[in-house]
């Protein structure tokens, strides 16, 4: 596993398939998006999700979604998805996200996001390295 980074940023465009009839981005896209921002930066980091439920069988579900909405995003936006940890639960991480465009502020999140057994779905503790791993990224 990599060194890790306080945040990290993903660029994002706007397509048709993401944008209602009037060429503004449909708002439940921000947490698919959010979710890209996740995923990748994880993956920088040097998890690699499927590796973790294959190997330790552990995988990540969403718990809480917070999300606020400011401005519209409309077809062919470059948006820049900034993901930050917040806070490392024993089997637990808490993501602040936001998405903007040219520096302004389109959405903001804080999207909790739980370990579970790739089994039986109840709450696992996160592994010792990647807790490491997540704390170091948070700090």
């Amino acid at each position: 596993m990599e060194a890790a980074s306080q945040f990290s940023t993903l660029d994002i465009r706007v397509y048709y398939e993401d944008t209602d009839a009037g060429g503004v981005m449909y708002y439940a896209n921000y947490l698919k998006f959010f979710e890209r921002g996740r995923t990748e930066w994880l993956r920088r980091l040097g998890v690699n999700q499927s590796a973790l439920a294959a190997q330790e069988g552990r995988i990540f579900v969403v718990k809480n979604v917070e999300i606020q909405y400011r401005k519209p995003a409309r077809l062919d936006d470059l948006l820049a998805i900034h993901s930050t940890i917040v806070r490392v639960g024993p089997a637990s991480i808490n993501f602040r996200q936001f998405a903007k465009r040219d520096g302004e502020l389109l959405c903001g999140s804080d999207i909790q996001v739980c370990c579970v057994d790739a089994s039986t779905l109840r709450p696992a503790p996160l592994t010792t390295e990647l807790r490491t791993l997540l704390q170091k990224a948070k700090n």
